[in-house]
């Protein structure tokens, strides 16, 4: 199947789609979506940039067409990523807004005081619900958020749900579902998905996923395919210097267009202070992560830092792993990591940012001798060729 009309997607639909200039399905999608439609509970695993979100946004939205009635309720970790899948609700729902009854969409985050909610709740009797787990639990407990006649159940970024942090109020939420669920004249059809998901994270869903199908794609198909990879040496201390030197090397070696960077460190204060110093040095950055010196950033604030990124208004954005968590955003030409995961998803999640959309992306990373020795094993597991670099004379050069 070449087409999504072969996959019997709206045409509506479908022709929407051509304005981002998708005219055909990724792999996964032609996977996914037919099951979906055809009423199938489905658990799938696909490398990031393989189109996971319309995958699962155009079976939904086309049930809603049908049942006008029902709901859809989208659970993701972070306050970006569900504004994200929110605005690509919104964009594939305008092509059917001639229809009668066109859906209504609520964003449901921390970041926003919980009364606005409640009143937008009220008001707007949302047919497309998007939220963090833990918004969403407390405003079911407290009977605002009405979970009846729910016809779908889809969570987004699976594995980073059922975290020690998140599973709680994951495991909460998917409780009250499953309760409600008995009673719902609806059949209530559930999808998880993520570009990793373990045995762990399966077993963590809990019983509406027993009967999942399982479907899952080569994790490193575009991580190999379309992403270059490359290890540069750097000492701990050194580190942010050698960073500045790369970006300013990088920019000189590219003619057309300027670098667009997205940076990665493991915790909120070294981000925290790789960003101060490329802005002390004239570096045009925003950082995208959880606290600053124990405060933490407002929801405003990294939503203003994600846009001016996207825009390319700024050049570098400095994030830790959970901020950028599963974003898309668009003509990332490297992913620049500071130091090196002690596993292959976390590498997996970072490098997807680049390299999307059929298009090439470079995955750096930098790092002293012990993370070196840590990329060589994961090397070895994503079955990837990483190539060593150096900085000489104002150009990166193979060593």
């Amino acid at each position: 199947m070449n087409t999504f009309e072969e996959l019997k997607v709206h045409s509506n639909l479908s022709e929407k789609l051509k304005e981002r200039q998708i005219q055909k399905p990724t792999e996964i999608q032609k996977l996914v979506i037919p099951q979906l439609l055809e009423g199938q509970n489905i658990l799938f695993r696909s490398a990031t940039g393989t189109g996971k979100t319309f995958a699962y946004l155009l079976p939904a939205l086309q049930l809603l067409k049908k049942e006008p009635n029902s709901k859809v309720l989208i659970l993701s970790p972070t306050l970006e990523l569900c504004s994200q899948i929110k605005g690509e609700v919104d964009f594939l729902l305008t092509a059917l807004k001639n229809d009668t009854q066109t859906p209504h969409t609520l964003l449901l985050v921390g970041s926003v005081k919980i009364d606005k909610q409640i009143e937008a709740l009220r008001k707007t009797k949302p047919s497309v619900i998007i939220g963090s787990p833990s918004r969403l639990l407390a405003l079911a407990r407290m009977g605002k958020l009405k979970l009846n006649n729910l016809r779908f159940l889809i969570l987004d970024e699976a594995d980073r749900l059922t975290v020690q942090e998140s599973l709680e109020d994951t495991t909460g939420l998917l409780s009250i579902i499953k309760k409600l669920s008995k009673n719902n004249p609806l059949p209530l059809q559930v999808i998880a998905c993520s570009a990793t998901v373990n045995k762990k994270t399966r077993s963590q869903l809990g019983s509406l996923f027993n009967d999942a199908q399982i479907i899952e794609s080569d994790d490193n198909e575009i991580l190999r395919n379309q992403i270059e990879h490359w290890a540069i040496f750097s000492e701990k201390r050194k580190k942010a210097q050698t960073l500045r030197s790369l970006l300013a090397a990088l920019n000189g070696q590219r003619k057309k267009s300027k670098v667009k960077a997205l940076v990665f460190t493991s915790r909120n204060d070294e981000a925290s202070l790789v960003l101060e110093r490329l802005l002390h040095h004239k570096v045009s950055a925003a950082g995208l992560f959880g606290k600053v010196n124990k405060k933490p950033l407002t929801g405003t604030d990294r939503k203003a830092a994600l846009d001016l990124f996207r825009k390319g208004s700024v050049q570098v954005l400095v994030s830790t792993d959970l901020a950028a968590r599963g974003l898309d955003i668009p003509d990332v030409t490297h992913i620049i990591a500071l130091d090196v995961p002690a596993d292959t998803e976390f590498y997996i999640h970072r490098a997807g940012r680049t390299g999307r959309a059929s298009k090439r992306g470079t995955m750096v990373t930098i790092g002293d001798e012990t993370q070196m020795r840590l990329l060589a094993l994961l090397e070895k597991k994503l079955k990837i060729c990483v190539y060593p670099k150096e900085l000489y004379g104002g150009n990166v050069v193979s060593i």
